[in-house]
């Protein structure tokens, strides 16, 4: 190639480059106006009035969220966060960086046109990018309400040209900026399949076809009875006893001495209970989410009946760590965190009062009313040094943040404890929002963060709480946490 040859296009190449591609828009809004669309024009003309404002895909979501599988209610908040995110960027840089005027409508048939035409610029097309957004949003998180999202968001891009609001090149570019807004979105907040750990290490474990062998514990006050329905229906040869929170303990005893692989439905206290009992015995494991927040069952990959069934039909397992804790005659196991401090103040808070007012409002009003309280830190004494602590906090397994989200592991075997403290102050509510928005692996004079293998405190004070996987006991003297790798097999899908 001769080097002094100037491939750059001259301003006035550029300028008539640019005239083509408007003259094609032109020309194919013409050919799309004048073509007669069957069955068309009593739907897309109401399809592109009922998407205005985002009315279509927040009812949309609505439907997602009311099929009551986390799922399709995930997918729905993905979907309106994405939708919000392009919306935002649409109406404060889109419209006013390119002023371009709405197509001519002589070529559109009366029938066709809105009633109320848009006054907004042209370039690029709001509802497209509305669409686009909420459509790929959903589908980031569950393909399967993705596809059946994708034909309405199709439908409503293609709208706009049909009734002559927008040209062609708008609503492909309002289409591309919807879809990019929704990967910046996972960018912020990963999916729960992007942030599931690795399938490692495999297990061993009988595959059960049709469920002959399980015996599943489901706690009736965890709200289970829908999911139990389902899953008679996925392995009718199981047998699954439901029963009251103060029988759990007695009926997964029973289930244990007796079954081939012992199962449980309910919340992490739940399913706690039931991992002691598998490891007692020697039995494999197996998670149905049941709970509010159902920690280990989704880090499994667990979130419904269907990943229950389909693990155990296929033999699909895993060997997980467990935590274990000695304090005196007290004696447990934690598949998720351990904490001492505030945090088992808050526990406390919520269950108080969830029954009343629901999970979710139940832990913000647990916080409230824990960080405003007039205490004094708590005093622990580790490596020969006593400390005022605030919180100390023990993960099983080292959790990691992404993007905003809270933090997420990435291995259920690695060998570690995850160690976190906020040392004392007399203001704990700033100490302990300023650990969590700093992120888990910082080290500063507020809060730090280690991992561990074993880990050792003495001069706990007498009946302070001691929280782990949503269960609290009251401790004193020395405490001790310890690892025990790859200790259980759970059954998993690793499809």
């Amino acid at each position: 190639m001769n080097p002094d040859v100037d491939l750059t296009v001259p301003a006035t190449g550029r300028h008539a480059l640019r005239e083509r591609l408007l003259a094609l828009d032109s020309r194919v809004f013409e050919v799309a106006a004048r073509r007669h669309w069957p069955a068309a024009e009593r739907v897309l003309p109401r399809l592109s009035r009922g998407a205005n404002h985002g009315v279509l895909w927040f009812a949309t979501a609505a439907a997602l969220a009311a099929t009551r599988t986390p799922r399709a209610r995930r997918a729905a908040v993905r979907g309106v966060a994405s939708l919000t995110l392009a919306s935002l960027t649409i109406n404060t840089l889109g419209k006013r960086s390119v002023r371009r005027a709405r197509p001519a409508l002589d070529a559109v048939p009366l029938v066709r046109q809105l009633k109320r035409q848009p006054i907004t610029t042209s370039f690029p097309s709001g509802h497209a990018a509305s669409a686009a957004a909420f459509a790929t949003g959903v589908a980031l998180e569950s393909p399967a309400w993705g596809a059946a999202v994708a034909p309405l968001a199709l439908s409503v891009a293609a709208s706009r040209v049909y009734t002559g609001v927008h040209f062609p090149s708008d609503v492909l570019a309002g289409a591309a900026l919807g879809a990019g807004a929704a990967f910046a979105v996972r960018r912020l907040v990963p999916t729960r399949a992007g942030a599931r750990p690795a399938a490692r290490p495999r297990a061993h474990a009988p595959a059960l076809r049709d469920g002959e062998g399980l015996i599943v514990v489901a706690n009736q006050a965890s709200g289970t009875a829908e999911r139990v329905r389902a899953l008679r229906a996925a392995l009718p040869a199981a047998e699954i006893v439901e029963c009251a929170p103060d029988d759990i303990g007695e009926e997964l005893r029973k289930a244990a001495a007796r079954a081939r692989v012992l199962g449980v439905c309910g919340g992490d206290g739940t399913v706690n209970a039931a991992a002691a009992l598998a490891l007692r015995h020697d039995l494999p494991l197996a998670v149905l989410p049941g709970g509010t927040l159902n920690h280990f069952a989704y880090d499994l990959g667990v979130e419904d009946e269907r990943d229950f069934a389909w693990a155990l039909r296929h033999g699909e397992a895993v060997r997980v760590d467990v935590g274990r804790f000695t304090a005196g005659d007290t004696q447990g196991v934690f598949l998720n965190t351990l904490s001492l401090g505030v945090y088992p103040e808050l526990v406390r808070e919520r269950e108080r009062w969830s029954g009343r007012i629901g999970g979710w409002p139940a832990g913000l009003l647990g916080a409230f009313r824990v960080l405003r309280a007039d205490r004094h830190p708590m005093r622990v004494e580790a490596g020969g040094e006593q400390r005022p602590l605030w919180l100390l906090f023990v993960g099983n397994g080292v959790y990691h943040r992404m993007g905003l989200t809270p933090g997420r592991r990435t291995d259920l075997a690695d060998g570690l404890l995850d160690v976190r403290v906020v040392h004392g102050s007399r203001r704990p509510a700033l100490r302990l929002l300023a650990a969590a928005a700093a992120g888990p692996l910082t080290r500063s004079p507020a809060h730090a963060a280690v991992q561990v293998t074993r880990l050792r405190l003495t001069g706990v004070e007498p009946g302070t709480p001691l929280a782990y996987d949503g269960e609290v006991e009251p401790v004193s003297g020395e405490v001790t946490v310890e690892k025990l790798p790859e200790a259980l097999t759970v059954y998993r899908p690793l499809r």
